[in-house]
C-alpha cells in the first residue's frame, strides 16, 4: 500500500466535506438563533397597563 491508499480522513474532514449536512446546518444555526433571538424580544416587552 502506498501513502494514498492508506490516507483516511479525519473525522473533522469527512463532516465539513459532506455538502448536504453544511447545507443544513447553513439553514438550521439561523433560524434557531433568530428564533431564540426573537422570543426574548417578545419577553422583554413591558406589559400594557
Amino acid at each position: 500500500m502506498s501513502n494514498e491508499e492508506s490516507f483516511r480522513p479525519t473525522v473533522l474532514q469527512r463532516i465539513l466535506d459532506d455538502i448536504n449536512f453544511m447545507m443544513c446546518l447553513g439553514l438550521v444555526i439561523p433560524t434557531v438563533f433568530y428564533t431564540l433571538w426573537g422570543v426574548m424580544e417578545v419577553a422583554t416587552i413591558p406589559l400594557g397597563k
